[in-house]
């Protein structure tokens, strides 16, 4: 058994009645209804995420192509420097 204890960063967004929780270091999303729904499955997807990998034998290729490292026998995620909001102007043709 491996275990994890785990400190990821989550964006949660609504879009129209939904609401979107997504973490870049696994590349992973869910939606929800309301908040806490989100934020329920958000934890249930990460855990399946995980038991998928384990099962399948795959994690230190996806974790290490996702930019995590093992350090000490644990794996670490990226750190997320900044998430902003920025505003860019376009003229498309």
């Amino acid at each position: 058994m491996i275990k994890f204890n785990l400190q990821l960063p989550i964006s949660i967004f609504k879009e129209g009645k939904y609401f979107i929780a997504y973490t870049p270091v696994l590349d992973l999303s869910t939606s929800g209804k309301n908040y806490d729904q989100v934020k329920k499955r958000f934890n249930e997807v990460v855990i399946i995420f995980f038991e998928e990998l384990i099962k399948k034998g795959t994690l230190s290729d996806v974790l290490g192509n996702l930019g995590w490292q093992k350090i000490k026998n644990q794996w670490v995620p990226p750190n997320l420097i900044s998430q902003e909001s920025e505003k860019i102007q376009l003229s498309v043709a």
